[in-house]
């Protein structure tokens, strides 16, 4: 990134950075600092950290929350206070409509979106892939996508929660007294977080990748501000990036259209052409792994606008191939399990 006017808003005052406080949230945040110290010497930022609500409750797995923004709630209430003047969020993390005065101001270079295999230390040299795998392996994973992947590709295996930042759950992977072989994880994370040398297989579409897709924006920030904070909007436009920014919509128009969240299993994977149209692929996949539901479509693609209608034709494409009813299902069978579960209290 080059030289940049600074924006009027940037002319006084320390500008505050709202993020979570795990780690890997604040290596994210502390390089969207280090970025716009760069693009505005002599201005001053702030990084605020703050606990969402599935940080503070790390018993509960993902998809028996009865709620969206499980990560974004106390941010965003942080920044219509007034206490933040920017939030930086993973991605995949947001929901797919944001607070009436809320805006995403740019979605930054994407780091590697595909989910990876990491195996357990004392079987790094038995194990390497998920087909290496033998039956009733257990996979520590507490995305209910991930788990109805694994189980469409490699039905013998097994699944068990495991909550915790970054590092706490490569540690409960680790320790001889749980039953992990692998966790599926974020290949954004373990990179940003210097851990890559941990992967041992990259998954994506094709059939070496276990023929997978990811999660909705993964390995995307996002940088949410206020929509009348004009320039604000300014300050941060700097950091956009432009493809990431497209397929952000996409996937994101996409899960919207089918009313998913992120413990709805919508997997996507997009890619550009050597004609620079963008394809799409998309799927939806019941939990058990037996019914599936897919798309792929390219198109040209050049506007957030376009972006946002390529998606509800890919979610359409889905709907015709059974999504819905598979979604149905799902949604039914979690609002069952949540009225039955007795609420989390705080110790």
């Amino acid at each position: 990134m080059s030289t940049a006017t600074e924006p009027q808003a940037a002319a006084s005052g320390v500008i505050r950075i709202g993020t979570r406080r795990s780690l890997l949230a604040l290596v994210q945040a502390e390089a969207i600092k280090a970025t716009l110290e760069g693009l505005y010497p002599g201005r001053q930022f702030q990084v605020k950290p703050q606990d969402a609500t599935a940080d503070k409750d790390k018993i509960t797995a993902l998809y028996n929350f009865g709620t969206t923004g499980l990560w974004t709630n106390e941010l965003e209430a942080e920044l219509v206070a007034g206490k933040v003047d920017f939030i930086v969020h993973c991605l995949k993390d947001m929901p797919t409509t944001l607070p009436e005065n809320c805006v995403v101001a740019c979605i930054t270079d994407r780091e590697d979106p595909r989910d990876v295999v990491v195996v357990k230390k004392s079987l790094e040299g038995k194990y390497k892939t998920l087909a290496d795998l033998p039956a009733g392996s257990v996979v520590g994973t507490s995305s209910i996508r991930r788990m109805a992947q694994v189980s469409r590709r490699y039905p013998d295996l097994k699944f068990m929660d495991v909550r915790g930042n970054l590092d706490t759950r490569l540690r409960k992977l680790d320790d001889p007294e749980n039953a992990y072989s692998v966790l599926i994880l974020a290949a954004a994370g373990l990179k940003r977080m210097k851990l890559d040398a941990r992967i041992s297989q990259y998954l994506d579409s094709t059939e070496e990748g276990g023929n997978m897709l990811y999660a909705v924006g993964q390995g995307a920030l996002a940088i949410e501000t206020l929509k009348d904070n004009k320039e604000m909007i300014e300050l941060l436009g700097k950091l956009q990036d432009d493809k990431a920014m497209l397929e952000g919509e996409a996937e994101r128009s996409v899960m919207r259209t089918l009313e998913g969240g992120c413990s709805v299993p919508i997997g996507v994977q997009t890619s550009w052409t050597d004609a620079g149209e963008l394809r799409l692929k998309a799927n939806v996949v019941s939990v058990d792994g037996k019914k599936a539901a897919d798309a792929d479509i390219v198109e040209k693609v050049t506007t957030k606008e376009q972006a946002v209608e390529f998606g509800l034709k890919v979610a359409n494409a889905l709907r015709q191939a059974g999504a819905q009813e598979i979604l149905d299902v799902i949604v039914a069978d979690k609002e069952a399990k949540q009225a039955e579960a007795e609420p989390w209290v705080p110790a």
